[in-house]
């Protein structure tokens, strides 16, 4: 049913359609090239980024992941934690190139691919291709 199984590390893909023309994304921005954990496969289900638009939408796996809450937002406790829905075309085995993981620094992304690396340009949550 599904490529990724509970446990397996997933990257969710630093893409941002949105600037491309008009669309409905369900994944929020704040995820976008972080790295979590699938909790489960939830099933498969009609694509809604296709079905705001009356096009057809060809069902894809549907996942609960999971992100450590303080790698986020830099707040929270050791265990908190973030779980989001996410749909499979979203989501990259994690070791991919052009990933995003924190710097260790408290709102501050590192590269750690060459391809596409993105940095905050000093808006709150707003990334910026470089």
């Amino acid at each position: 049913m599904s490529d990724f199984a509970a446990g397996q590390r997933v990257r969710v893909k630093a893409d941002f359609p949105e600037t491309r023309g008009p669309c409905h994304i369900r994944t929020p921005h704040y995820l976008r090239g972080r790295t979590g954990v699938v909790e489960r496969a939830l099933g498969r289900f009609a694509n809604p980024e296709d079905l705001a638009f009356a096009r057809p939408a060809p069902r894809r796996a549907l996942y609960h992941v999971r992100f450590d809450q303080p790698a986020l937002w830099q707040e929270g406790a050791v265990g908190d934690a973030v779980v989001a829905e996410l749909f499979e075309h979203w989501l990259e085995p994690a070791g991919t190139a052009g990933r995003l993981e924190p710097a260790g620094t408290a709102g501050r992304l590192e590269p750690s691919g060459t391809a596409g690396r993105l940095e905050p340009t000093g808006t709150a949550g707003r990334l910026e291709t470089i």
